[in-house]
């Protein structure tokens, strides 16, 4: 079943989404028992952060990292992070910290290199005997969504088994004529890439010098608009499979980690959404009120051309084709 969420000027999602305060957990926290988390705090003398607020708030873009002279080096580190979404506090896996990621953005011919230390616990569970059975959901690896680039080695090869534990390094190097757009990022680990993703463990890549020779686009504002579906069980973390299913699991959504976020602009003014589905198992189907949607691109892919219609729908990364516009 498909989720259909209605857009308004004010409310990007009238069914969803305030914006993760991220405390980072100290390295004694680490290698805890996560279900601890909530005694953790005052354990290590922490002092809790005041919560941001739950809905309503101004929309906050993720943080931007660029790449500079032909390479993007920067650092992805996979850990347990407090989060504060719509009034609630969660403790689950992320990148940097935050839910989504950092936004990565590079050009054709360029260069990505991470190093990403995997700082989850060890897993609780062996290598079940049945390996389509979900498992191991600390183990993790990264997945360029949608790139043309080496699929072996240490570049986007998603058959790659990062532990906890250990740190790794990626290195993904994009052909001269790569296609430029918007694509996103996530783990792709066989076993737990679900249970990541519902954690928020999603962010986009921007391969610019899409629509550089059309004014209007080139020059218009641009938002980063990343859609993602929170659960959480009891303890306000995602530890089971069945926290995920049945398709009633989901709380609600969410816009760059935040619970209904606010957008305000000018009479007439145009702005460029990058809009992706970081969703864990639903399509969504997106609505501005009042006004008609132009789609210029799916995928990194530009249209030939504008798109209007009134309803867009955009697809999740375990699908087999997923919807960045």
């Amino acid at each position: 079943m498909s989720r259909t969420s209605g857009f308004s000027r004010r409310h990007l999602l009238s069914s969803a989404t305030g914006l993760g305060a991220f405390i980072w957990v100290p390295r004694l926290a680490r290698a805890a028992d996560p279900h601890e988390h909530m005694n953790m705090s005052s354990i290590l003398g922490i002092e809790p952060r005041k919560p941001p607020p739950a809905m309503d708030a101004p929309l906050i873009e993720p943080e931007m990292r660029r790449s500079v002279n032909g390479v993007l080096q920067t650092t992805l580190r996979c850990a347990y992070s407090y989060r504060d979404i719509g009034g609630v506090r969660l403790y689950v896996r992320s990148y940097e910290g935050g839910s989504p990621g950092p936004t990565l953005r590079m050009k054709p011919g360029e260069t990505l290199k991470i190093r990403m230390p995997n700082d989850f616990p060890p897993n609780r569970d062996l290598m079940p005997m049945d390996l389509s059975n979900p498992h191991q959901f600390n183990n993790t690896n990264f997945h360029f969504h949608g790139s043309h680039a080496d699929p072996g080695g240490i570049s986007d090869n998603v058959m790659r088994s990062m532990v906890p534990g250990e740190t790794y390094d990626i290195e993904i190097t994009l052909p001269k004529d790569h296609t430029k757009g918007s694509y996103l990022y996530h783990p792709h680990h066989h076993g737990s890439a679900d249970i990541q993703v519902a954690s928020g463990m999603v962010g986009m890549i921007v391969v610019e010098g899409d629509f550089a020779e059309v004014p209007e686009i080139a020059t218009a504002k641009e938002r980063v608009l990343v859609l993602t579906q929170v659960v959480y069980d009891d303890r306000g973390m995602v530890e089971t499979f069945e926290t995920l299913f049945p398709e009633t699991a989901t709380r609600f959504l969410a816009v760059n980690g935040q619970r209904r976020p606010t957008i305000a602009m000018r009479p007439g003014e145009v702005q460029r959404w990058r809009i992706m589905n970081g969703a864990y198992q639903d399509d969504m189907l997106l609505e501005l009120e009042q006004h008609e949607l132009h789609a210029i691109a799916y995928d990194g892919i530009q249209l030939g051309a504008m798109e209007t219609m009134k309803t867009a729908s955009s697809t999740t990364p375990a699908s087999s084709c997923c919807t960045v516009i």
